[in-house]
């Protein structure tokens, strides 16, 4: 089944992107490490969802300190996940199938082995001295200022032939670009082209508001808690939340690199960007800055709504800030990706609310304004693997370990076929387990039975392409006296109300005689008596106004 494109140069807007981690997707040479001859073998399971668009995590040349978030070569395909042929027969196979392929692009860092990092660091005279950010130390020797890594730690790691310290927001094996430099723009815009040029629809930037840094290296200052914070960029264990971070990212800089390369884009016509913004309370502000003009950014996405809350209260604060901030950009909204803990495991309460919410969560997300952005296996309804710390890989989890645990629990293999020896996804010994749990829930324990979570996500998708307003419609809430979440959508005279019960307990919420025109919803279970939609615990209802 081909997916539905929407057609023309702002197919993005109000597009379904699947999100696609190949490391655990699937295995095809046995090495127990996803590959793209295995993205190729199961796009047809993701064009059955009826979603637009991939993004595909990074697979280029990496030393895979940070799993691939730390490239050495922008412009190939690392070993370990094939070849550039590879990459072409995966891209033509998603295109025949009516999917387009976003990619990652980490250009806000790269690896300590990439040459131009390797040159860097020879000298402080050298072709490439300036292409990353190097700092004296102070007179005492300590790092030039307060900065923290998001990985733990300063943010400066000495280097003894430069005697100079160099930045970096994450490992110290991935230094910071200097982007104040306009040559680093001008070659990263290059491999942007590279992959423009092989027939790539777009790009996913990482950490894209980190790409500059202040100049004068100012100390950032202690955070003040905003209550009216919606977004976290950090766990409660890790220092980096104490800081708030006016220097070592966001800066005004950065918008004039966006518009060109929005430029770079235009000039292909069709292809999109989606921006992934880590600014805590300021994330929507940001997000206004970098997608606001049409001569920016496509989209971006925050962290609002990849936390515990999945109340009406959080939501709709999320929603009504976005919408208030960005009166002419765009959003993607998304539950889980491979940087958090699955969506299940942090909004169902009990073993036996886990379907159940699963099934709420996509039905709500499909109604939004908005992108939407699905993660790899949450159409299964996986939860979060329970590792042993024997297992991790993340290096961000082996340091905060064990109030922290990493993302390694929401990376582990998808799982295809449950009786199948690693649920289908490998032959070999996987690169992280395949819990007992997950091979339970596999594709084809699902592929029958109409009450499963895959095909209530197909169904809800398929809701969501049959209706207009729920493309690019407005959105508008509505007040109600009770813990309910309620809005409307309308395009082109469809007006269609959605009333979502997100509490453990029946809710009632009044309607006019007007909407008592039921829509069917998938998975839908509401009575309607006198003018009161009664709603069971965790349950929704589509009416036509």
């Amino acid at each position: 089944m081909a997916s539905q494109q929407v057609s023309g140069d702002d197919w993005w807007r109000g597009a379904v992107i699947y999100q696609v981690y190949p490391r655990s997707f699937q295995d095809t040479d046995d090495d127990g490490i996803g590959d793209l001859k295995g993205v190729t073998r199961r796009l047809g399971h993701i064009a059955s969802l009826g979603v637009d668009a991939i993004w595909l995590s990074p697979f280029f040349t990496s030393p895979q300190a940070d799993m691939g978030y730390d490239v050495s070569d922008y412009c190939d395909v690392d070993p370990m996940f094939g070849t550039l042929a590879d990459f072409d027969a995966m891209l033509a196979e998603a295109h025949r199938l009516g999917l387009r392929v976003i990619i990652d692009q980490v250009i806000s860092h790269s690896s300590d082995r990439h040459p131009w990092f390797v040159e860097s660091r020879t000298s402080r005279e050298n072709p490439k001295a300036d292409w990353y950010v190097w700092a004296d130390p102070k007179p005492d020797g300590t790092a030039p200022n307060n900065w923290l890594s998001i990985f733990g730690g300063p943010a400066w790691e000495w280097d003894g032939a430069r005697k100079q310290y160099y930045m970096h927001n994450f490992l110290a094996s991935q230094p910071d670009l200097n982007f104040h430099n306009s040559d680093v723009q001008d070659a990263v815009l290059d491999a942007a082209r590279f992959w423009l040029d092989r027939g790539v629809d777009g790009f996913r930037l990482d950490t894209v508001n980190f790409y500059f840094h202040d100049r004068h290296l100012r100390d950032n200052p202690p955070l003040v808690p905003d209550p009216d914070a919606t977004s976290n960029d950090a766990p409660d264990v890790n220092p980096y939340g104490m800081q708030d971070h006016l220097y070592d990212k966001s800066q005004p800089e950065n918008v004039a690199f966006l518009q060109r390369f929005r430029a770079l884009l235009d000039g292909y016509g069709g292809r999109t960007t989606v921006g992934e913004v880590g600014d805590g309370a300021r994330s929507l502000k940001t997000v206004a800055a970098y997608t606001s003009g049409g001569d920016k950014l496509h989209m971006c996405y925050t962290f609002d709504l990849l936390g515990p809350d999945f109340t009406a209260g959080h939501i709709r604060r999320c929603v009504d800030n976005f919408q208030k901030a960005v009166t002419d950009g765009w959003v993607c909204w998304a539950f889980s990706n491979h940087d958090v803990m699955r969506h299940v495991s942090r909004f169902a309460r009990s073993d036996a609310e886990r379907e159940v919410v699963a099934k709420l969560a996509i039905t709500l997300l499909a109604t939004l304004r908005g992108s939407i952005c699905l993660y790899q296996g949450e159409e299964l309804g996986l939860t979060e693997a329970d590792l042993a710390f024997e297992d991790l890989r993340d290096p961000y989890g082996i340091r905060f370990w064990p109030s922290f645990k990493g993302r390694d629990g929401c990376r582990t293999p998808m799982v295809w076929e449950a009786a199948a020896r690693h649920a289908g996804f490998s032959v070999g010994k996987p690169w992280l387990p395949v819990p007992t749990e997950q091979a339970r829930l596999a594709v084809d324990t699902q592929e029958a039975g109409a009450g499963t979570v895959l095909n209530h996500y197909r169904a809800m998708l398929a809701f969501r392409r049959s209706h207009a307003a729920l493309h690019d419609g407005d959105m508008s809430f509505i007040e109600s006296n009770r813990d309910l979440l309620a809005f409307i959508r309308e395009k082109d005279g469809e007006r269609l109300l959605f009333v979502f019960n997100l509490t453990r307990v029946p809710q009632e919420f009044l309607v006019s005689d007007a909407a008592m025109e039921g829509v069917p919803l998938p998975g839908q279970s509401v009575r309607v008596a006198g003018g009161v939609l009664k709603l069971d615990a965790l349950s929704a209802y589509c009416g036509k106004l």
